[in-house]
């Protein structure tokens, strides 16, 4: 895949995510994939996740029960060598815990097959915002 394919792939992923196309995010991946929440994050705690039906389960439901909304904002996509993206961006959100209202800066390395599945995921985060919002 070219540098641009990959590009088009995640952008597609995070429009997908944006309307809440919860099949089309997971059809972007490989069944294969490896995804890891960054450390200190709450959800770090399945590293790696291992598949779409447990990033699903154990990322995005959580994300959802543990939220009054998510969303993400400033999303700039960033073409890597060795079929990589890095994407840099901000969580908007607000835990239902708490109450409390963040906006955290994060990154997201995504590593892609020579198909154009995405096998791998590293999330970059504001912990402590995260985990001052209860969340």
């Amino acid at each position: 895949m070219t540098t641009e394919q990959n590009i088009n792939i995640i952008n597609s992923l995070y429009n997908a995510f944006s309307t809440g196309d919860m099949p089309t995010v997971l059809g972007l991946m490989s069944p294969e994939i490896e995804w890891n929440e960054a450390e200190s994050n709450s959800l770090a705690d399945g590293n790696p996740y291992i598949g779409s039906n447990a990033i699903l389960e154990g990322v995005f439901a959580r994300l959802g029960a543990n939220h009054e909304y998510f969303g993400l904002q400033d999303i700039k996509v960033h073409g890597m060598d060795e079929n990589k993206v890095l994407a840099t961006l901000r969580y908007d959100a607000k835990g239902k815990a708490t109450g409390m209202a963040y906006n955290a800066q994060a990154a997201h390395l995504w590593t892609l097959n020579d198909f154009g599945k995405i096998i791998a995921f590293q999330q970059f985060v504001d912990t402590k915002k995260l985990a001052d919002s209860g969340v």
